[in-house]
């Protein structure tokens, strides 16, 4: 039975992942700072599926305590990890001059260097195994920001790290996607007093939906999803010029792997020449 790892693991669209891939039979590891929100998801999730539950907590946002899941994922302590949804994150309110420094160093650590330094640990053992999937949590606001917002930026960052590690996978077994949700109807909005629309809204989405998406699109080969009608019309628009990029890099690989196909055959055939030659005397 495979193993998946999902951090923010205890709330909003890190639930509905773990419900997800539990009814999918998947053996879970949930990562989050709250202890307590996490053993109640876990009794939920064991209950309701029969599969096995880790709670590990963390702060994705400290290096100490990102190590422990790094050497989760890494494979120094557990069993392989399949499965790795990199979806904590954390946005700043205020504009990129009034919020204070640490909060922007909070959201750059938890947003980007958590992503980065996870999937890093993961891969290396999923391209041993030859099989293995990462899905990146980003955001429409990496297509269009807030002015002054430094989490648009962050998102951003996300969908282009997954298209250069999706171009980098090709043919390896092992795949990255990107999933961009816009507004989504969460407990994390409530806690925050936010308002949230209408069910009848096309902007707000509800998580169990954008997950479903992912996983289609995942299906599909594809490395990039977007949820809502609404969002993949804009993003149609927005990703023009990505798709250029993507197109690129993917023909680039092609090329390095032919260039390196060519060199084998030639060293294969200066070898054979050479085995042919008498040796000198």
């Amino acid at each position: 039975m495979s193993t998946a790892i999902v951090t923010g693991g205890n709330t909003g669209l890190g639930v509905a992942f773990a419900q997800r891939l539990a009814s999918q039979g998947h053996n879970l590891v949930l990562v989050a700072r709250d202890r307590e929100r996490l053993n109640a998801v876990a009794t939920r999730l064991r209950v309701e599926h029969g599969v096995e539950v880790e709670v590990l907590p963390a702060d994705l946002a400290v290096p100490a305590e990102r190590a422990i899941v790094e050497q989760r994922l890494d494979g120094t302590m557990g069993e392989p990890v399949d499965i790795l949804v990199n979806n904590a994150g954390i946005g700043t309110r205020e504009l990129f001059d009034e919020a204070s420094p640490a909060d922007l160093q909070a959201e750059v650590d938890l947003n980007i260097t958590a992503v980065l330094q996870l999937t890093r640990a993961a891969l290396p053992g999923m391209l041993r195994r030859g099989h293995g999937v990462v899905i990146n949590v980003g955001s429409f606001a990496g297509y269009l920001g807030a002015p002054g917002s430094a989490y648009s930026a962050s998102k951003a960052w996300v969908l282009s790290f997954t298209d250069s590690i999706a171009a980098s996978l090709c043919g390896t077994g092992v795949r990255a996607i990107a999933v961009c949700p816009g507004l989504m109807r969460t407990d994390r909005h409530l806690r925050a007093g936010r308002p949230v629309g209408s069910s009848r809204s096309p902007l707000w989405l509800e998580p169990a939906d954008v997950v479903d998406r992912c996983l289609s699109d995942l299906r599909k080969q594809r490395t990039l999803s977007v949820p809502g009608g609404l969002y993949r019309s804009l993003v149609a628009l927005l990703e023009l010029p990505r798709r250029s990029l993507r197109l690129a890099a993917r023909l680039a690989r092609r090329g390095r792997e032919q260039k390196v196909q060519r060199a084998c055959r030639v060293t294969e055939t200066e070898d054979r020449t050479d085995d042919s030659r008498p040796s000198p005397r």
